[in-house]
């Protein structure tokens, strides 16, 4: 398991160098016409304690109704949590073998987090005393693998291989990323039981190369971040594709403000695009770099509104908050 995630974050390592390559091709291009957004960092909002060393930080969600904010981070302490003044609440997932492979988490409507983990192949729901509720998704244990399962055996559908993201339409059916080896996107009923599943690895629409980020609006529209194809495409909740969005650099991370008026955020790699739901460019900002003041590789961001951003830097090791000035 571990080998294979590994191969995985060489394949992403080496999707992050050609992002920023097509996105410095494009500067003086289509790219640069796109309107600058005014939003500035927040300097040291988050306030987690001295010294620490937090690691790559892949995730990052809002709590609907706390404002808290909680990430995630591949290192000694997989989860931080933080009020939403920015100061240190807690962390936990200590010496847990669960954040081996931790990509992404999200809150659903009801305030439950939901952890993807992509080593293990299995989404965790926890609930507000972070206990663990459910799952999606299965794994071999060793025992089991070495008495029941044929080598090379045709996996079950309802399994997960190196899933990405996860979003809920209004009646709590869940839509899975899945993702670097999938490349699909699955869907199971709000009992965790699996429905059916569309695409595979390609170029073709309702096809995808590495599905990294999903959300879906207050429509029932699921919208996905086709990161290596370096577009996003939308689709109904039984997968019928509805547009394909062709984007100037490959979308790593999607996110939705709330509201009746929704609003797309989409994180790159050295900057953040905001778009209507039509799929116009309404603006982007940020430089690269791995610096206080620039944008790294947004793995992840939340927008609980239009002026407000957090993003998850993962290479530059570090939680920003952008506003709207």
């Amino acid at each position: 398991m571990q080998r294979h995630f590994v191969t995985s974050a060489v394949c992403a390592a080496a999707l992050s160098v050609g992002a920023v390559a097509a996105m410095n091709a494009q500067e003086g291009g289509a790219a640069a016409a796109i309107p600058q957004l005014p939003f500035r960092l927040v300097e040291n909002f988050f306030h987690y304690p001295a010294y620490s060393i937090i690691g790559r930080v892949s995730g990052i969600a809002v709590h609907p109704t706390t404002g808290n904010i909680v990430a995630l981070v591949r290192g000694n302490n997989p989860v931080l949590e933080f009020k939403s003044d920015g100061s240190f609440v807690r962390t936990w997932g200590q010496g847990s073998e669960m954040f081996k492979g931790a990509h992404t988490l999200r809150f659903d409507a009801g305030g439950n987090l939901w952890y993807v983990d992509a080593a293990d192949n299995i989404i965790f729901r926890f609930d507000s005393e972070g206990r663990t509720i459910g799952t999606l998704g299965t794994n071999p244990e060793p025992w089991t693998w070495l008495t029941h399962v044929y080598e090379r055996g045709v996996p079950n559908k309802a399994a997960l291989y190196q899933e990405t993201d996860i979003g809920w339409s209004k009646d709590g059916t869940s839509f899975v990323a899945d993702g670097y080896g999938n490349s699909r996107v699955a869907k199971y009923s709000k009992d965790g039981v699996f429905i059916k599943a569309w695409g595979e690895r390609g170029a073709q629409p309702g096809n995808f190369n590495t599905p990294h980020g999903l959300v879906v609006d207050n429509n029932d529209v699921i919208y996905v971040a086709d990161r290596g194809n370096s577009r996003i495409q939308t689709f109904d909740t039984e997968g019928n594709q509805k547009a394909v969005w062709n984007l100037p650099t490959a979308p790593w991370s999607l996110c939705l403000t709330n509201g009746p008026n929704q609003t797309l955020f989409v994180g790159s790699v050295g900057r953040v695009y905001k778009m209507d739901l039509t799929g116009k460019i309404l603006g982007m900002f940020g430089r690269q770099g791995r610096m206080p003041g620039t944008i790294d590789s947004i793995h992840q961001l939340a927008c609980p509104d239009e002026k407000t951003l957090y993003l998850a830097n993962l290479y530059a090791s570090r939680l920003d908050k952008w506003v709207a000035q």
